[in-house]
């Protein structure tokens, strides 16, 4: 039991409430007002097993820059409280069931889980190459409504993409947030970001903007996808979420970063999510 509950600290399975709720939103665009427990059920555990790989790969892969930064020198790989075999056949056992949960869904979802599996798995050396690690890791959770969607069946539909593409930068917006605690250390340790590259200041201003952009696509994509009302309403409520997020945090102020990652984000994925199943049931 110990083990179990160092790797979810591992993989930071909490962290789950930001994708998840994208995929059934996905998943209930496709199947208003219910796609079925077995799609429900094998969907949540893709999910849960592809986020825990990619997570856990990170980590793998970036122990020894979490061994050199201050912040991270706590984490479980660092510590030893997880080994590296052990992390090695928990990340391969996610891959596996995550496989398996595709396979349960149908033939195009599972005949994709090996490219959803390098693209997840892969993200975290983004930022040893380029500055646009960033927006590299939004695409990785831009895929949750499209796995959503596909999840009930394999068709094409305008709609969770556009969603997918507003997640996208979303994700790419608070990531920049967050990434501005590490911008002295990923400068001097080679790593590419652009808190690093072009300021805290530059970094804060561009999640606005990205931002800016990401909730008139959350509008538009429940526009596509026949959405009332009532979704619409909860879109507004998102981006008076995440104005109040940037006020939280300025370039003479990051001590407030931890709360507008987690706590505000998480909000805002769960929100759209009961704003889309209330507005189904309208």
């Amino acid at each position: 039991m110990n083990l179990v509950l160092r790797l979810a600290r591992l993989v930071k399975i909490e962290h789950s409430v930001f994708a998840l709720p994208f995929a059934y939103l996905g998943m209930l665009w496709h199947a208003r007002p219910w796609p079925g427990w077995r799609e429900f059920f094998w969907l949540t555990v893709a999910m849960v097993a592809v986020r825990s790989y990619a997570m856990g790969m990170n980590r793998i892969l970036d122990r020894d820059v979490d061994a050199r930064n201050p912040r991270t020198q706590n984490r479980e790989l660092v510590t030893g409280a997880i080994t590296l075999p052990q992390a090695v056949v928990f990340v391969g056992g996610c891959a596996l069931v995550f496989v398996a949960a595709c396979a349960g869904l149908n033939t195009l979802c599972l005949a994709l889980a090996p490219v959803a599996l390098l693209w997840s798995g892969l993200y975290s050396l983004a930022k040893r190459v380029t500055v646009a690690c960033h927006l590299m890791l939004g695409t990785v959770l831009g895929l949750a409504p499209v796995a959503g969607w596909l999840a009930v069946a394999p068709s094409w539909h305008p709609a969770p993409v556009i969603l997918g593409l507003g997640v996208s930068l979303w994700v790419a917006g608070f990531d920049l947030i967050y990434a501005c605690q590490d911008a002295a250390f990923d400068g001097e340790a080679g790593l590419y970001s652009i808190p690093a590259a072009y300021g805290v200041p530059a970094a804060l201003l561009l999640a606005r903007v990205l931002h800016g952009i990401a909730v008139p696509l959350f509008a538009l994509a429940g526009w596509v996808a026949g959405a009332g009302w009532v979704y619409q309403g909860t879109v507004a409520g998102v981006a008076l979420v995440l104005l109040l997020e940037h006020r939280l945090v300025t370039p003479q102020d990051l001590s407030r970063i931890t709360m507008a990652f987690f706590t505000f984000n998480g909000i805002v994925a769960i929100v759209l999510l009961l704003g889309a199943m209330a507005d189904a049931l309208v």
